[in-house]
């Protein structure tokens, strides 16, 4: 049996990835985050509460283990890339700094490493593929940046001190499990828009023009794609793009939202805000290389995934207040 650590594992990706791995009897889960895990992972998993930013810690954390699934860093809407710049800078390059340390004290199997599509968000390529990271000029934002040097961190521990290690780029992950914030763009646009709708916000606001593109992926598709990467032959010291593959316009996304929230299409109206210096313009994966290596593609529709979120948010008290 392999035990795998999953660092940040009470968030929304992380709780998709636990999940994921306790339904295998392949594997033993511990996980290590700081906020309060739910009850059932408590009940299903050893957990470990300890700052991953101290080698001390995350060495604690990675004993033991044969896979380290590594998640844990700060994220969030496009607000929150401009709020906290310096703050997700600084922590997310201490986190990788010491799991990647102790991954490498503890001689683990694999590394996975969970970067994000911002590598890519001044991407000249559609569908975006995972080998034009070598010509994809560096990241405007704070956020996108910190992701890509945490992967120079893998392939760097790679080529100094053999580190076995997988990178996933997940795409727009969006499903149940994360809640809206009441300041919009610090929680991702799907939460933020139903929130919206929910509440009765007539027109809705967006960000921009709309014309915008994103490649929305359910959580738990990513979280699949991120378990088969780790556990595949195939993925060792690789990266891919673990993402659906139909781009559409936030506008539309928006009205696939009213819609799923039960709202008339024919009453759907829309006042545009302005937007955040860093607002990606177009965001398409190019999905084949996972394809092909790992067999893997994305199953959700987005229409499914969508009324599944709805339904959820709708059963949070708190979630359309």
């Amino acid at each position: 049996m392999s035990r795998v650590l999953v660092t940040g594992g009470a968030g929304t990706i992380g709780a998709a990835v636990v999940r994921r791995l306790l339904r295998d009897p392949a594997f033993d889960v511990r996980v290590s985050d700081q906020r309060e895990a739910p009850q059932w992972i408590r009940e299903g998993c050893e957990v470990h509460r300890g700052d991953l930013r101290e080698l001390a810690e995350a060495r604690t954390a990675v004993q033991g283990c044969t896979h380290v699934i590594h998640l844990a860093a700060i994220v969030g809407g496009i607000a929150n890339f401009h709020k906290l710049p310096h703050t997700l800078t600084e922590v997310n390059n201490a986190l990788y700094n010491a799991v990647v340390h102790a991954a490498l004290d503890h001689d683990v199997e694999r590394f996975t490493y969970v970067s994000s599509s911002m590598v890519f968000e001044r991407a000249t390529e559609y569908p975006t593929t995972e080998a034009h990271i070598a010509d994809t000029p560096i990241p405007q934002s704070a956020y996108g940046f910190s992701k890509l040097t945490g992967e120079v961190y893998c392939r760097a521990a790679h080529d100094e001190h053999g580190l076995p290690y997988t990178i996933c780029r997940p795409f727009n992950a969006y499903g149940p499990g994360e809640l809206p914030d009441p300041e919009p763009g610090i929680a991702h646009m799907v939460p933020d828009v139903i929130r919206k709708v929910l509440g009765g916000q007539r027109p809705l606001q967006l960000f921009g023009s709309g014309e915008q593109t994103r490649t929305l992926t359910h959580v738990d598709d990513i979280a699949d794609g991120i378990v088969v990467a780790t556990g595949s032959p195939a993925g060792l010291n690789e990266d891919f793009n673990i993402s659906a593959s139909r781009e559409m316009t936030v506008l539309d996304i928006a009205k696939v939202i009213w819609e799923q929230c039960g709202e008339d299409p024919d009453a759907f109206e829309v006042e545009h805000l302005p937007t955040f210096e860093v607002d990606v313009v177009r965001r398409w994966p190019s999905v084949e290389k996972a394809r092909e290596l790992l067999g893997w593609e994305a199953q959700i529709p987005l229409e499914t995934g969508i009324a599944q979120t709805v339904e959820w948010l709708r059963s949070q008290p708190a979630a359309v207040a």
